[in-house]
């Protein structure tokens, strides 16, 4: 256990989580909380976020409850100020808010196929951006972004244009920003999720579900907790010559 503490050890690091509020990025961060990471819950609903720092400090940990819109600059920065103003410093930073948008292109109004990449990948560009910027100035960090396998294959059924073509954004975005900070010891990476059952995805319509596990090699839904540990993996130091890499995790629906 020594070597696997010594090996993986969060303890103390400090981490904000945006979208942390519900699904993955709520377990991630209660994930992070129990190996002992001080975490801050940002999301656009401060009620739920309150509710989820609950959970994190019940951990034995700090923890902050933080509401902010991921595609406002002035927004994403007043918040990484205040984390780093709560915690003193920022080790791991996980853009996770995310949306999706299952319209036909050719009756999407263009707001909506914009909002979804003003979320999606600008907001990413922005919390990353913010966290590099600290972290380049304290010598080193790690940023973990959610991409989704959506950025390597084109879904079926559902029409889902904005949302593929923003996750694939997220994984080059990812892989620009490992290169241009890794001389400031900044790792960035992405998790790239299958179908993950969680309030996203759970009123999705019955057909396309049963589509979606007649197409994958693991015909389940995937939970937020089988996400955790690769986060944590890139969090950690055992990630110290990982940068610029995409981990699917989508129980093999890629693989064929």
């Amino acid at each position: 256990m020594a070597y696997l503490d010594e090996l993986f050890g969060l303890k103390g690091k400090t981490a904000f989580v945006t979208g942390g509020a519900q699904g993955i990025g709520k377990v991630v961060a209660l994930g992070m909380a129990r190996a002992g990471m001080d975490v801050a819950i940002v999301d656009i609903n401060k009620e739920k976020a309150e509710e989820t720092a609950h959970e994190v400090a019940a951990c034995g940990v700090r923890s902050l409850a933080l509401a902010a819109d991921v595609t406002s600059v002035e927004d994403v920065d007043r918040m990484v100020e205040a984390v780093v103003g709560d915690f003193g410093r920022l080790d791991v930073a996980f853009n996770n808010a995310g949306i999706a948008s299952n319209l036909p292109s050719e009756s999407t109004p263009l707001a909506d196929w914009k909002n979804v990449i003003e979320v999606n990948l600008i907001g990413v560009f922005l919390t990353a951006r913010a966290a590099g910027r600290q972290m380049i100035a304290q010598g080193g960090g790690s940023i973990v972004n959610t991409a989704s396998m959506s950025g390597h294959i084109v879904n079926r059924p559902q029409p889902q244009s904005a949302y593929n073509a923003s996750k694939s954004g997220v994984i080059q975005l990812t892989k620009s920003l490992a290169v241009e900070w890794a001389p400031h010891k900044v790792r960035v990476n992405s998790i790239s999720p299958g179908y993950i059952r969680t309030e996203m995805t759970v009123h999705v319509r019955r057909d396309w579900q049963d589509s979606w596990m007649a197409q994958s090699v693991t015909p389940v839904m995937g939970r937020p907790e089988d996400l955790v540990a690769g986060v944590l993996y890139f969090a950690s130091d055992a990630a110290a010559f990982t940068t610029g890499a995409d981990l699917v995790m989508d129980g093999g629906f890629t693989v064929v």
